[in-house]
């Protein structure tokens, strides 16, 4: 089973508004400098009550997205304030309409973390974190190429070496690595080819971490990562091509 997207943890009705306006803001239907609608207007459209909507805009604050002011209600912020990062944005700015420009974006942000973690790994790992790699890894090779199954112990694979890095700042990307790792996933369920296809440098990356190769290590990854971004552009062509 997919692993559920980071950002998808909102549920009920709090959760809805929450998806519904960031969504709104993220797709531009919203752009910055515009007013978002009245709490009156929110309100009697979802059926929430001011103080959830109040609670939602706070969320949105949180995230740079929307600042309140007294007398000129809410209003959408620059896009330089948003933070990018949160698996929230995420989420809404990697939708089904995702672009391959969105698709660069994302393995830019990934190439610039897990080389050096894996880097990182191959030099600080112990013993018992590489044999967990290698039991992560015989997960993958039983899933073949059942997308479903092989997601969940690919996530593990990418996560474990955030964290053999050694860096707890590093470690900690791991819930950002989650969520750029589950939209790579969805972004690429058009792959005829499945994913079986990449064990191979998954392999070769578990062996440079055991064989203490940081430079083979991150050329590896780079190569893993190059390899991803193509499925996922084939996959967005395919769609594309089928929605004219």
């Amino acid at each position: 089973m997919t692993p559920p997207m980071a950002g998808s943890s909102h549920t009920g009705l709090h959760g809805r508004l929450l998806n519904e306006i960031g969504h709104s803001i993220v797709s531009g239907e919203f752009t910055p400098g515009d007013q978002l609608p009245n709490g009156d207007d929110w309100s009697a459209s979802y059926g929430a009550s001011r103080t959830g909507l109040r609670e939602v805009i706070k969320v949105l604050a949180g995230k740079g997205m929307v600042e309140m002011r007294p007398r000129t209600g809410t209003r959408v912020r620059p896009r330089r304030d948003w933070n990018f990062l949160d698996p929230d944005v995420l989420m809404w700015r990697f939708g089904p309409r995702a672009t391959a420009e969105d698709a660069r974006s994302l393995f830019e942000l990934r190439r610039a973390i897990e080389p050096m973690a894996g880097a990182l790994a191959a030099e600080r790992a112990t013993p018992e974190q590489i044999a967990e790699l290698w039991a992560i890894l015989d997960e993958m090779e039983k899933a073949g190429d059942d997308g479903e199954r092989f997601a969940v112990p690919d996530l593990a694979f990418h996560q474990s070496i955030l964290h053999m890095s050694g860096n707890e700042l590093i470690g900690s990307l791991a819930a950002l690595i989650e969520t750029a790792l589950i939209i790579s996933f969805r972004l690429s369920d058009d792959n005829p080819a499945g994913q079986s296809h990449s064990l191979r440098l998954h392999r070769e990356i578990a062996e440079n971490i055991e064989r203490r190769d940081p430079a083979a290590t991150s050329k590896a990854l780079i190569a893993l990562l190059d390899g991803a971004e193509e499925d996922v552009r084939l996959s967005l062509a395919a769609r594309q091509g089928g929605r004219t």
